[in-house]
Formats: C-alpha cells, sequence, structure tokens
C-alpha cells in the first residue's frame, strides 16, 4: 500500500454527524431490547474500537466491555477465509448477555466463527451488532441483530475501517475515487 493513496480523492459515504446519529439511534434500540438486563460487549479488534467506544456511550445499560482481537485480512482488501482467534476473552461469559460488536460484516466468516466459538461458553445470549453490513459478499448464512448501514460492495476506510493499517483514525466513512 502506497501513502500517496491518502492524496486521491475521496467520496464520502457517511458523514461524522450521520454516524453519530446512527449511533445515538442504535444506542438507543439497545438500550430498549435489553432493559432487564447487564451487557457484556464484545469488541473484535482492531476495527471496531472507534466505533464500540461510541455506542457504548450511547447504551444507557449496565455495560461491561471486553475485546477479542481476530485477523482474517492480513494486510489486504479481502477476507482471507480464514478466521484466527488472536486474542480470547479472559472472563467467564457463562449465564451473560453477550453483544458482539465490530465495524462491518462482509464475508460473514469472522463473525460466525466469533458467535460460535462465544455460544460454546454457554453465555444467557449472545447477539451480533455491526456498524457497516455488506450482504453481497457473505459467504455464509448470518444476519447481524443490529445494524448501522447497509452498503454495496465497496472498499471502504475511516471510523475504524483500514487500508493495510492506515485510515482508522478518520472520523468518516469513504471509498477512494479512480
Amino acid at each position: 500500500m502506497e501513502i500517496m493513496n491518502y492524496y486521491k480523492k475521496k467520496k464520502i459515504l457517511f458523514s461524522q454527524e450521520e454516524i453519530k446519529l446512527k449511533n445515538k439511534e442504535l444506542g438507543e434500540k439497545i438500550t430498549n431490547d435489553y432493559k432487564d438486563k447487564d451487557i457484556l460487549v464484545v469488541s473484535l479488534l482492531k476495527g471496531s474500537f472507534i466505533f464500540t467506544a461510541d455506542l457504548v456511550r450511547e447504551i444507557q445499560r449496565p455495560t461491561q466491555i471486553e475485546f477479542m482481537t481476530t485477523s482474517s485480512y492480513g494486510d489486504g482488501k479481502e477476507s482471507s477465509g480464514k478466521v484466527k482467534i488472536i486474542n480470547d476473552l479472559k472472563i467467564d461469559v457463562s449465564g451473560r448477555d453477550i453483544l458482539v460488536v465490530d465495524d462491518i460484516i462482509d464475508s460473514g466468516l469472522t463473525m460466525k466463527v466469533i458467535i460460535e466459538h462465544l455460544k460454546k461458553l454457554n453465555p444467557n445470549s449472545v447477539k451480533s451488532c455491526v456498524f457497516l453490513n455488506k450482504p453481497s459478499r457473505r459467504k455464509v448464512q448470518i444476519t447481524p441483530d443490529y445494524v448501522g448501514y447497509t452498503i454495496p460492495d465497496l472498499f471502504i476506510v475511516g471510523y475504524g475501517l483500514n487500508y493495510g493499517d492506515y485510515y482508522r483514525n478518520i472520523p468518516y466513512i469513504f471509498s477512494f475515487e479512480d
């Protein structure tokens, strides 16, 4: 990846304000759905850390946050098809209500592997929340419980989404234009 891509023309898909409003909407829905429960949010690193931070501030319920690190992309634009759990949870999740949070669901492989893994740990429930849903790329049958936006098949960056290991810090979501 060349850092020169930074200087290419960008097409903004979701502005900082649109992102903020969507997080508020998701937070309200999650708050209502978990009204009598404590939530264990499991954030999938690295991509979801910004979305998770913004989302949990909008959830008005007791919320514990833990992190898992997975890998399926490396430095490329497409999933390798092999999901590795690099760092697993270090707490007992039995009897807990888990909300797995990720920046995007593309092939669905990572979310499927993580949900199956967590269900083996005897939680009360496991649901998923993604900021972006790209169903045209799905390789496994999985539907996230909470979705910010559904998008077409394009390569996007910003707001935690990376190209190589750059652009996560951009406060909006964009694609490069040729």
